[in-house]
């Protein structure tokens, strides 16, 4: 595809998303942008989620590790959905009980201030590097096929990406957030499912899928392998629970439900949604590299992640499926990047600024520190491209994934163990925690006979700030 084509797609994409933004926002007060107004219907806001938890990573990346992992990412989506359902009775009735615009208010309502403040900036740190990473990955795209050619550089490109979603939000938030995620959701699966319907009229077969190496799907032979079943599996129940279940930017359209019944309904029916749609992009991974293998197109070279890319933007396939990846890319790219901003905003204004009234001067504050969000998260992908290395996305991803940790396990010792704490110690927990975490991490192989860790670095985390709140147990 030209730039140009790339551009007219986009262009088409945004006019349709701004459009909605502007319909769902036009009404919204602060009461709005922060919860919906409690009014969202429960089926609306369970088909939004799909769009809002797949980032633009996820679209190039799941089919682009079926040639190195096969199937095996679907471990990890079982362990998702029973997460899913653990979110579902036991966090989202206590979040009612409260009636909690950020979800960690909960934390000063059970143990303190220092509790609710920590919570709040480790969800800030989280949520602003892993969102800059994401949108990095736009911009790293966008560059290469659009600006680049265009003489464009960077840092423009950044200022634009975080532009966009700055304007799909800055007015509704959450209530804009669900409608234009819906839309995103429909463009999402729509592409991907074309993609797989044009790559087999190219002649691939997915008869023989069941019994191709690449369709494995549960792995239990060795424990020190990544893809080992326990492994992914219980790492996925925790993976969700903490960063969908704890995450203010998941949680915030979830809380915009009428009341728990329908919230909890759903999570459900977003959970098995999702188990479709990651078994869509596992099986277009399988046709495309069926596809190269067939044809001839030799992609030894390419990562993981750039298959899909290169595959559907070349010319192998009809101009069709390079626009329906454009178009999908973005959509899946753009939506996380916009509830991630309207939950910065809302978790900086409402937990770490005090801001809980309904007010004008609430208002102001409010729509300063969406602008604020905004520029912090364009510097933050401009400083990720400058350092231009590969390690360094993955240690952000790495650090994000940490703090998730203490978050976890504040919750937990919140929710199964009774009496007060010591709440001013907790921030000490919430450092020691990942700290030691991080120790055990890197000595693993030397220390416990060559064993590796993955996802399981966020159960020890939570655990060893569980352990250190036991600690800080208050005598009754």
């Amino acid at each position: 595809m030209t730039p140009l084509a790339i551009i007219l797609t986009m262009a088409a994409y945004f006019v349709v998303l701004f459009g909605i933004s502007y319909w769902a926002g036009r009404k919204a007060d602060n009461a709005g942008f922060f919860s919906g107004n409690k009014s969202s219907n429960w089926l609306l806001v369970a088909m939004s989620t799909i769009g809002a938890a797949i980032s633009g990573v996820t679209y190039v990346s799941v089919p682009g590790m079926v040639g190195t992992s096969a199937f095996s990412y679907m471990q990890m989506v079982l362990g998702f959905t029973v997460g899913q359902f653990l979110i579902a009775y036991v966090l989202i009735p206590l979040y009612y009980k409260y009636n909690l615009t950020s979800i960690y208010e909960y934390l000063e309502n059970r143990f303190g201030v220092s509790s609710y403040k920590t919570g709040a900036w480790l969800f800030f740190v989280s949520k602003m590097l892993g969102a800059s990473v994401r949108l990095f990955v736009v911009g790293s795209v966008l560059q290469l096929l659009v600006f680049g050619p265009m003489g464009v550089p960077f840092w423009v490109n950044a200022v634009f990406t975080v532009l966009i979603v700055y304007l799909c939000t800055f007015k509704g938030g959450v209530k804009s957030v669900i409608w234009t995620d819906l839309l995103k959701t429909l463009c999402l699966v729509l592409s991907v499912a074309l993609c797989i319907w044009y790559v087999l009229r190219s002649g691939v077969s997915i008869k023989g899928m069941c019994h191709s190496d690449m369709a494995q799907v549960f792995f239990f032979d060795d424990v020190n392998d990544g893809k080992y079943f326990w492994k992914q599996f219980l790492a996925g129940i925790f993976l969700v629970v903490a960063t969908t279940g704890l995450d203010q930017d998941l949680m915030q359209r979830t809380l915009s439900c009428r009341n728990y019944r329908e919230s909890q309904k759903n999570i459900i029916v977003g959970a098995l949604l999702q188990i479709v749609v990651i078994g869509l992009f596992l099986v277009l991974g399988y046709t495309l590299y069926t596809y190269a293998a067939t044809a001839g197109v030799d992609i030894s070279a390419l990562k993981g992640d750039d298959v899909f890319p290169y595959l559907a933007t070349g010319s192998y396939f009809p101009m069709i499926v390079g626009v329906l990846f454009v178009v999908g890319f973005i959509a899946s790219a753009y939506s996380a990047a916009g509830g991630a901003l309207t939950a910065l905003t809302t978790s900086f204004t409402v937990d770490i600024l005090g801001r809980k009234q309904q007010d004008e001067r609430t208002t102001r504050t409010r729509r300063w520190v969406h602008v604020v969000m905004a520029v912090l998260m364009a510097a933050c992908i401009y400083v990720i491209w400058f350092l231009n290395d590969d390690s360094v996305i993955q240690t952000v991803y790495k650090v994000a994934s940490y703090t998730y940790g203490p978050l976890l396990g504040m919750f937990c010792y919140g929710i199964f163990m009774r009496g007060p704490i010591r709440d001013r110690w907790i921030p000490l927990v919430a450092v020691l925690a990942p700290i030691i975490t991080w120790v055990l991490d890197v000595n693993s192989a030397a220390w416990f006979g060559g064993y590796h860790f993955s996802h399981e670095r966020l159960i020890l985390n939570a655990l060893l700030t569980f352990v250190g709140m036991l600690m800080l147990k208050k005598r009754e």
